[in-house]
């Protein structure tokens, strides 16, 4: 199967990490630096021109900003046919707008991903449109399943999507620096402080993953009675803090709602 891509950033660059065979991808992009340096990185095919990837590819990635869709879409369209498949990964662009951007013949298939595909951990909510072969939408899973998680959706569930996974990394990140900043004022130095926040939020999550413990009993078990956790939960585990998340959320995916 003939892979191609429409933008070739850092996002894009993510998900072909996880292309086994890259002498099948074909990618767009028309900075010819950035063109060159995938080429020589990834022995992949290059062009500056869209339309020879949507001549040659089965599976096309939609990577660009979401200001060059109609762009992108108004020099593809005519050359897109049956047993193609266009997926997504622009924020805020619904299935309904991509159909009506690049017409009725290719199947479909939205993707929410987030910043840590391009560590090859990220999480990608998918969904499709209800004529786009299940074989295509296999195929999409199984690439960015080799990039991090995956979870088939449907549509109606992609502004919370958006609010937990997709603008996640940024509160995650926001915890750590608080986190960090604490053990500054308890005397760390800035350097130390971030490894032990930043290690003890990458382990935590990898053993809860592995393990597939429940939340709670993991929160009561590190939490001794009368211990130094339970002393720091007292402060944290308020109503308040749990309230302030939920409504982080709730105004992202209010957001991500308006956008569409």
């Amino acid at each position: 199967m003939k892979i191609g891509f429409f933008g070739a950033g850092k996002m894009a660059e993510g998900i072909l990490s996880a292309i086994s065979d890259k002498r099948s991808v074909i990618m767009a992009e028309r900075l010819p630096d950035r063109a060159a340096e995938l080429a020589a990185k990834y022995g992949v095919a290059t062009t500056g021109d869209v339309k020879e990837v949507a001549k040659k590819a089965t599976l096309l990635f939609l990577a660009v900003k979401p200001q060059d869709v109609d762009g992108v879409a108004a020099e593809v369209k005519p050359l897109l046919k049956q047993g193609q498949t266009l997926v997504s990964i622009v924020a805020g662009k619904t299935l309904a707008r991509l159909r009506s951007a690049f017409g009725a013949k290719p199947g479909l298939v939205r993707v929410m991903p987030n910043l840590a595909l391009r560590a090859n951990a990220g999480m990608c909510a998918i969904c499709a449109t209800p004529k786009t072969p299940k074989s295509a939408v296999a195929a999409v899973e199984a690439i960015l399943g080799g990039a991090g998680a995956t979870v088939v959706l449907k549509e109606r569930d992609f502004d919370a999507v958006t609010a937990l996974s997709g603008s996640g990394p940024a509160y995650f990140a926001y915890m750590e620096e608080a986190m960090a900043e604490g053990g500054m004022k308890l005397g760390l130095k800035p350097d130390v402080a971030r490894l032990l926040a930043e290690q003890t939020m990458y382990g935590t999550a990898k053993f809860l993953r592995e393990s597939g413990m429940a939340l709670r009993p993991f929160i009561d078990g590190v939490c001794t009675k009368g211990g130094t956790t339970a002393a720091g939960m007292k402060k944290l585990a308020k109503p308040a803090f749990k309230k302030i998340v939920a409504d982080t959320l709730a105004a992202a995916a209010a957001r991500s709602r308006e956008l569409a």
